[in-house]
């Protein structure tokens, strides 16, 4: 069912969080399965002749939104709605909103986010529609508002709003995660362990395309003096960061730039009838000696890991190893895929090793010899061969795995 929360988050200013949890979405952007729900977050905030809406959720819950908002404040009330990002889980119930509003407030955004507003949503939406800079601030209720662009996260519409006076940083996607968690804030430390996963998983899926940029632009915010200096990060999905804000912009630095941890090698291989499993379990066996500690996925007829839960492994892992089977003259369908949208969404600098089984003809680890040696990853070794493995075959991976290892040394 889906539940909707608002709660204060400080005093001074007058500032809530409207935070929709939705645990009906199955796929998000009708692709990630996410059976952990997420949250639509947004905020309201009451100043001297001024209140500001900061985003607002999924059209879906458009009238559950409107129902918390007037807890809060009578709609008509509100005199500006700043639009970080266009996508629809946050600006679908804009219209609605606008509606009951009698579109008297002012509705601020970058100039992209003005055109694909009108293209979503008609003209209404943007007929009072003021158009910010790279920099620019207005003056609101007697505080200031600066707008800062950092296209690419991970649309080219998007923005932050940093609160000077406050020094409160509305950062929209940016910041945001998966699941929803218990608590509103990072107050507990145990909720925020068990939701940084959920960020890992996010961060890959939603921004993992544009992972470059993430660097840059939180490097753009340091390099503006707002992020160590902030009181709150304010994202548009998961926890509110009120406690320790800097936290979830190095954990979106780390993920960005890949940085590892320490001895995880991310394995992942199909195995139709036992033969690729069978090497695995040599390859496995060698990881342990040798004082790794192996994240498995396996795709066999019993079990088919989501995708979307692989790629958040990714950035995090050492090295990855890839076993596939030879299906139909190409790789299997499961591996294919999810190779596709790592190469595609964790294209990182670690080293790969392949580890391929076929019946009569081998083409799976050439295959994907091609695709690892065309992208950021170092190709290792690739070991192939036939039926069930042989002595030759488990000393040929005995070794490619300790070349892996001493890859990551």
């Amino acid at each position: 069912m889906v539940n909707a929360r608002v709660e204060r988050l400080c005093t001074d200013p007058e500032l809530y969080i409207i935070r929709i949890d939705d645990d009906e979405i199955k796929y998000f952007e009708a692709a990630w399965y996410i059976p952990e729900g997420i949250t639509y977050n947004a905020y309201l905030m009451k100043l001297k002749d001024a209140v500001v809406l900061f985003d607002t959720t999924k059209a879906d819950y458009a009238n559950l939104f409107l129902e918390k908002l007037r807890e809060l404040v009578n709609p008509e009330e509100i005199t500006h709605i700043i639009v970080h990002h266009t996508e629809p889980d946050h600006s679908g119930a804009l219209p609605k909103v606008l509606e009951a509003n009698n579109y008297k407030a002012q509705v601020i955004g970058t100039a992209f986010a003005r055109n694909l507003l009108e293209g979503f949503y008609g003209k209404d939406v943007v007929k009072n529609f003021k158009v910010v800079k790279d920099g620019e601030e207005m003056s609101i209720g007697g505080k200031t508002f600066r707008f800062i662009t950092v296209p690419w996260l991970h649309w080219p519409d998007t923005m932050i709003t940093y609160v000077v006076e406050d020094r409160l940083i509305f950062s929209c996607d940016a910041g945001g995660g998966y699941s929803i968690p218990e608590t509103i804030d990072d107050s507990d430390e145990e909720v925020v362990q068990r939701y940084l996963p959920h960020v890992a998983k996010y961060i890959v899926t939603v921004i993992g395309h544009y992972h470059k940029y993430i660097v840059q632009n939180i490097k753009k915010l340091k390099n503006l003096g707002i992020v160590d200096n902030a009181r709150m990060i304010l994202p548009g999905h998961g926890i509110a960061w009120c406690h320790n804000p800097r936290r979830i912009f190095e954990f979106y630095e780390r993920v960005g730039a890949g940085v590892p941890e320490k001895d995880k090698v991310l394995v992942i291989y199909d195995s139709m009838y036992g033969f690729v499993e069978r090497r695995m379990e040599i390859v496995l066996d060698e990881l342990r000696k040798l004082g790794k500690k192996p994240v498995v996925y396996r795709f066999t007829d019993r079990e088919a890991p989501a995708v979307s839960d692989i790629l958040g492994e990714v950035p995090s892992a050492e090295a990855i190893i890839i076993g596939a089977s030879t299906f139909e003259a190409e790789i299997h369908p499961r591996i294919r895929y999810t190779l596709f949208e790592i190469l595609d969404k964790a294209n990182y600098e670690k080293p790969v090793l392949i580890v391929g089984a076929f019946g009569w003809g081998g083409v799976a680890g050439r295959k994907i010899e091609t695709l690892i040696t065309r992208s950021k990853f170092d190709h290792v070794a690739t070991v192939e061969s036939k039926g069930m493995p042989t002595e030759e075959d488990e000393a040929k991976l005995r070794e490619a795995v300790r070349k892996l290892v001493e890859w990551t040394s």
